[in-house]
């Protein structure tokens, strides 16, 4: 099972710490070089893993964060700041280069922030383009002529290039027809070849080889060209018209050849807006549409390339027939103040539709369905296209009953296979201009927010118009996003109605499909109406029984805004109710704490339109303990299969709720499904920013353990924290001789001796330096047993409120024995050594005990004094012969006044017989180091935690 030590408190006041950082790096590095002003630089090829950490000190646990800056807007890192201490990105990209900050807080001192510069080395192909002096000459591409052979390649750090012709390396000056040279005005490292006048010689095959020196073991790239006296830029031609006219639904096929090009030009197709359709078929340089619809319509071009001269392009625009949104409507005679159609007046008809292509936009009017030619009383025009595209009038000059009757147009496109649109007007006595009214009940409206709503304008008149739809109260954009909408009906249907939809809207005639006269317009106004909105809608609220608290519930917005009730309750008993006009907000107090007054606290704050809720969790839990990281925790072994842990955390907020009474901790098995729970008591108040140690042993190596700390009140369970612990076995401190053990109680950890819970108070650790001012005089050492003001010892303090007879016990960590001798019949000896100071006139006693493995109620009696020894360090030695593991128990007990102090300091343990006394004591350094180290069969180390943490 999992047994542990006894549990050990210990206040430290320099406890809590602002945070420290540094940046750690474990990817794939090509190198990091510390540049001057300690600027960090990683470098890494592109492609690679980047593993950043940040390594954090500081308690309480400091909150991290990796941002970037620099790098390109379009790379949002920022967005994405990752809250962990490892930063990784697989597969990283010459964007993802620039400054990375770590930056740690936990709300002492200044946040502390590091950065480190990554860089990211990338080399791309080059490519080798060949340029001519002379404009494109029609006639042979290169006779008598300068040609350039260039070389460009992305890369970082620069490129370097070189040139070969065949296998003979081109350097400057090594041959008098060529020059090499870097151009003055283009980017990075260009490498520019120039042949002057061709010679046979120069008709070769030339490689142009882009270097970044083998960094990050990026290996060189080579690319050839073959000059000859063929090679040409590309020439291409289009075997189509331009344009191409087509019914939507046809295929189309676009076909583009070379006619000229030497090596090979490449072909492409583009298209000026956008992305080629995802239908489109490529062949070469054959393109093909299945089905072909408006929206494919355009220009495409084909491009050809192949790195000599420029590239060749040819474009074509595909044109897709449509005819689309007929409309009419009708002027009355435009000379007359009167909207109505009179007869012996002038009457007008207009008919308009949306045509591709324009051109061949036709129209035919029919008068009940027999052809119509313009005559000198029935004006056939049309529109000059730039006014108002697409559009035919009828001038019906001087009306007549007989003029009665239904007008119709028809639009139809000469290339056919697109459906005509028919457009019927009606003209008679009935034939009047609109009006519009809102209904009685339809204006102020009414609704809730989430409503489906319909406003109304009712249109009368024949024929009747579409009605646009706008807001009157201000300038925005109506519910569907446009600034206008359109309705046949003169209903506006909205759906989920919102609050912002409050307000006036103006309803107004449109000319289409109605009379072209001045709008008619009508106003409906509609309220939204929306539950309150409060404040907090959720707060935890954590504290302990017996005291009071006070919540409050506030209202932001509501509509309507006035008389307001509210409600309070705990579950669902009503605890208050009413209604406020005036204020904004109501408070529930509990002034007392008990058991059936924790629970969820809800206040409902209602109008008309429902209710805003504000809820209160108040609950007694404990909360969570936090781990403490900072110290490189002591791990150590005490057999070779097993460790031992030293956990530290500290309580946060102890005091806001009841006292904590008991620890539940739960340590499992890394993969483990079952944690071991165990109860850990807690005496007294623990205090904020204190640490609480306690040592887990019998971990088995090399396995990592979770630990799950619960505090414990008399509420019940408080929060948890898990943490993860790992064996590690980095070494801290080797000692030369391997059998010894030494404690000047000097480290934080007092050499992992525990106090034992089952006595009735503790030693202490002190220094002189550091020991209270109002210490009781004629009592206790006055410097540690080197004489050191500042080293530390352990003493019990004997003022009230210790009683007579009282004890103290302080245990000390398991020692293994060294394996015995299979010949000899002895135990291995051990001589145990120690100082004790007894001072003052009412000393008790100090009594030593030796527990064995396995009989741990059994204690041994090894060493007893009692009674005043003087004002000074006495030292005890004590052969001792343990058949097996064992402990020591130093147990002090309180004499009969206050002037009773006992102390001790630099306990050890070394193999073999203690020597005669005269002798100076074996290998006792003064002040020896206060660190653990075992006896035997393992070396003696101390071993660090690795920092591992899981939040």
């Amino acid at each position: 099972g999992m047994h542990a030590v006894m549990l050990t408190w210990f206040l430290s006041l320099g406890l809590a710490a602002p945070p420290t950082v540094r940046i750690v790096h474990s990817g794939l590095a090509c190198n990091i070089e510390e540049e001057r002003y300690s600027e960090r630089v990683y470098t890494i090829r592109e492609g690679e893993t980047l593993e950043l950490t940040c390594l954090v000190t500081g308690h309480p646990r400091p909150q991290i964060r990796w941002t970037k800056t620099a790098g390109s807007a379009s790379d949002r890192f920022q967005d994405s700041s990752v809250f962990n201490e490892t930063l990784r990105i697989s597969n990283i990209q010459r964007h993802q280069g620039g400054r990375y900050y770590c930056k740690a807080e936990n709300g002492l001192g200044s946040p502390a922030i590091k950065s480190i510069r990554v860089d990211v080395y990338y080399l791309d192909d080059p490519i080798v383009t060949v340029h001519q002096s002379i404009g494109e000459a029609k006639e042979q591409f290169y006779y008598e002529r300068t040609v350039f052979l260039r070389c460009v390649a992305n890369s970082n750090p620069p490129v370097r290039y070189s040139w070969r012709r065949g296998q003979e390396v081109l350097l400057q000056g090594s041959d008098k027809g060529v020059e090499i040279y870097e151009p003055f005005f283009t980017q990075g490292e260009t490498k520019i070849l120039k042949l002057k006048n061709l010679r046979p010689q120069d008709y070769a095959n030339y490689s142009c080889i882009a270097s970044v020196r083998n960094v990050c073991s990026i290996p060189d790239k080579m690319v050839s060209f073959r000059l000859s006296n063929k090679t040409a830029s590309p020439s291409i031609k289009l075997l189509v018209d331009d344009p191409i006219v087509v019914n939507p639904g046809e295929a189309i096929t676009l076909v583009c050849v070379t006619t000229g090009g030497e090596p090979t030009p490449s072909l492409t197709w583009v298209r000026s807006a956008g992305v080629l359709p995802e239908k489109t078929v490529l062949n070469g340089g054959t393109l093909t549409i299945p089905a072909i619809t408006s929206e494919d319509a355009g220009t495409y071009s084909c491009i050809a390339n192949n790195n000599v001269g420029n590239p060749a392009k040819k474009s074509t625009n595909i044109i897709v027939r449509a005819l689309k949104k007929g409309r009419f409507w009708i002027t009355p005679d435009p000379y007359h103040k009167d909207d109505n159609i009179q007869i012996g007046r002038e009457v007008k008809i207009s008919c308009q539709v949306e045509a591709i292509p324009s051109e061949e936009l036709t129209f035919s009017w029919f008068k009940n369905g027999r052809p119509l030619r313009s005559s000198e009383r029935m004006v056939i025009t049309q529109t000059d296209p730039d006014v108002s595209p697409g559009t035919t009038n009828l001038d019906i000059i001087d009306l007549k009953f007989t003029d009665f009757g239904t007008y119709t147009c028809v639009a139809s496109l000469k290339g056919g296979g697109i459906s005509d649109i028919s457009i019927d007007v009606n003209i008679s006595s009935s034939t009047v201009p609109p009006n519009l009214t809102v209904p009685q009940e339809k204006s102020p409206l009414v609704t809730r927010e989430g409503d489906t709503i319909e406003l109304q304008c009712q249109v009368t008149g024949k024929p009747k118009p579409i009605i646009l739809w706008s807001r009157a109260d201000k300038e925005v954009a109506m519910p569907d996003g446009a600034m206008q909408t359109e309705s046949y009906d003169g209903i506006l249907r909205i759906v989920n109605v919102s609050r912002e939809m409050t307000g006036t809207y103006r309803c107004q005639t449109s000319q289409y499909n109605g009379f072209n006269v001045k709008p008619r317009e009508a106003l409906v106004q509609l309220i939204v109406q929306y539950p309150p909105a409060v404040e907090p809608t959720f707060l935890e609220i954590r504290q302990g029984q017996g005291r009071s608290i006070t919540m409050s519930c506030r209202v932001l917005r509501a509509y309507p805004t006035r008389v307001l009730t509210y409600e309070w309750r705990l579950g669902s008993k009503l605890l208050r109710t009413g209604q406020f006009d005036v204020q904004d907000s109501t408070e529930y107090t509990v002034s007392s704490l008990s058991r059936d007054s924790y629970g969820i606290y809800n206040c409902n704050i209602i109008n008309e339109a429902g209710a805003g809720r504000c809820s209160f969790l108040v609950t007694g839990k404990a909360y969570a303990p936090e781990f403490y990281y900072d110290t490189y925790n002591p791990l150590w072994q005490n057999r070779p299969r097993v460790y031992s842990y030293s956990l530290q955390w500290t309580q946060m907020n102890p005091d806001a709720v009841d006292r904590i009474l008991a620890y539940r901790l739960g340590i499992r098995q890394a993969g483990q499904q079952r944690w071991w729970e165990q109860e850990i008591t807690v005496n007294g108040n623990i205090q904020k920013g204190e640490l609480i140690t306690y040592n887990l042993t019998e971990l088995i190596k090399p396995e990592a353990y979770e630990v799950r700390l619960t505090p414990i009140t008399r509420f019940g369970e408080g929060d948890s924290t898990i943490r993860v612990i790992k064996y590690s076995g980095k070494k801290i401190f080797v000692y030369k001789e391997m059998r010894e053990f030494h404690c000047g109680f000097e480290d934080g950890n007092i050499c992992l001796f525990t106090q034992d819970d089952t006595d009735n108070f503790d030693w202490t650790k002190q220094s002189t330096a550091t020991r209270d001012t109002k210490y009781t005089p004629n009592t206790g050492p006055n410097a540690d047993r080197t004489g050191s003001k500042e080293g530390f010892y352990m003493y019990i303090e004997t003022s009230r409120p210790r009683l007579e007879g009282e004890k103290a016990r302080l245990v000390s960590p398991v020692f293994s024995v060294a394996p015995k001798n299979p010949y000899g019949a002895t135990n291995t000896a051990y001589c145990f050594s120690f100082y004790y100071h007894m001072y003052g006139q009412h000393i008790g006693s100090l009594n030593v005990y030796l527990r064995l493995k396995g009989q741990t109620a059994i204690e041994n009696p090894l060493w007893s004094s009692s009674g005043n020894k003087g004002q000074h360090w006495n030292q005890a030695r004590v052969n001792i012969n343990p058949p097996t593991s064992f402990q020591l128990i130093f147990e002090g007990i309180r004499g009969p006044g206050i002037e009773g102090d006992i102390a001790i300091d630099d306990v050890s343990i070394v193999e073999g017989e203690c020597m005669k006394s005269d002798q100076p004591a074996n290998n006792l350094r003064s002040g020896a180091v206060g660190t653990l180290a075992h006896i035997r069969l393992i070396p003696v180390i101390i071993l660090m935690s690795v920092l591992s943490h899981q939040r």
